[in-house]
């Protein structure tokens, strides 16, 4: 499916979705946010995609709202306006909160006001060294609304929110990554090369296992200890169901056989034998012409006219039972099969 304000790749298990309005610097307008409610519920099911990166096009990851078209035109429509509000805190706050996919925000350069929601509601966060960070509500008297409190409350320090809130100050992409805001601040010319390096590691995990790891985090944040306990532990079981071969059994199991080192390597680098086993059914070459060959005998045998009454009712007889050679064909069968052990 295709989108009016979204660029969409997918490649080795990874998905890039990528905000497409560069001729305003991808600010959110009314159309872009339908558009990304729409595309992450598509994206929920596409098994193509098991890590989902969020960029931007040019050199803006997203510039914030789009203040001429949500918030001035749609003044005079309020259903409209409450409609549109409602799915850009729904996606930003809660769809990729809780998104069963691991997604990482990719900020390649300008990230404004509420694009910090958009970074905040993903699991990871990259960014260009000299990306650009601001919340300049404060800048045309406003304040950082919406969603972009709780993501403030959620990832930053205490003073680090009320001065850049209170300010307008921008900050840098070293800087994002120094108080916290992104997990890495890279080189612009290979932002995306390594962003996508930790893509693919994460998607050779097993997605039932991330799945869990995130909701099990997500969820604990609001919950006493003892509730976490208890969640963990339901979780745990769930995972095994989910896996249908436990991560006990063949996780901890491959551990205990020492195929690998969960502290060195992950259960994805055991290399596996997939060599299919041949079907009991199969003959070899040789037993297939031999049987063939006896075939041919027993219905030359069986067609000979000439042969006594009591000589063709013997005949008749053996084929039914099946002559000592078949017999012994299907012995042979046996024998080539796979695990066999003899007498059935």
């Amino acid at each position: 499916m295709s989108y009016q304000t979204l660029l969409i790749e997918k490649f080795e298990g990874i998905g890039v979705l990528t905000l497409n309005r560069p001729q305003k610097k991808n600010a959110m307008n009314p159309q872009l946010h339908e558009d990304m409610t729409a595309a992450l519920e598509e994206l929920r099911y596409d098994d193509a995609v098991r890590v989902l990166i969020i960029t931007g096009a040019g050199d803006t990851f997203c510039a914030g709202m789009d203040l001429k078209e949500v918030f001035y035109e749609l003044q005079d429509q309020p259903a409209r306006y409450d409609r549109i509000i409602r799915l850009a805190t729904e996606w930003r706050g809660r769809t990729l909160r809780y998104y069963p996919k691991p997604t990482i925000a990719m900020v390649n350069g300008y990230c404004f006001g509420g694009a910090f929601s958009i970074v905040e509601g993903c699991d990871l966060a990259t960014a260009a060294d000299n990306a650009m960070f601001g919340l300049s509500e404060i800048n045309f008297k406003g304040f950082p609304g919406g969603s972009v409190s709780k993501t403030l409350a959620n990832l930053f320090r205490p003073r680090d929110a009320l001065f850049y809130g209170l300010t307008g100050r921008r900050f840098d992409g070293m800087t994002a990554a120094n108080i916290g805001f992104v997990n890495l601040a890279l080189p612009a010319a290979q932002l995306r090369e390594e962003t996508v390096k930790i893509a693919r590691e994460i998607a050779g995990k097993d997605p039932s296992a991330l799945r869990t790891t995130k909701e099990a985090y997500r969820f604990s944040l609001e919950m006493t200890w003892d509730a976490s306990m208890n969640f963990t532990n339901a979780k745990e079981e769930e995972l095994q169901h989910r896996q249908r071969v436990g991560w006990k059994q063949e996780g901890v199991g491959d551990f205990v056989k020492g195929k690998f080192k969960p502290g060195l390597e992950g259960h994805e680098t055991i290399v596996r034998s997939h060599t299919p086993k041949p079907k009991r059914s199969q003959l070899s070459h040789e037993s297939r012409a031999k049987a063939s060959a006896l075939a041919h005998e027993v219905v030359d045998q069986l067609t000979d006219s000439t042969a006594p009454e009591e000589e063709q009712q013997k005949r008749k007889r053996k084929l039914i039972r099946g002559p000592r050679e078949f017999r012994d064909v299907r012995k042979d069968q046996h024998r080539e099969a796979p695990g066999s052990k003899g007498k059935r």
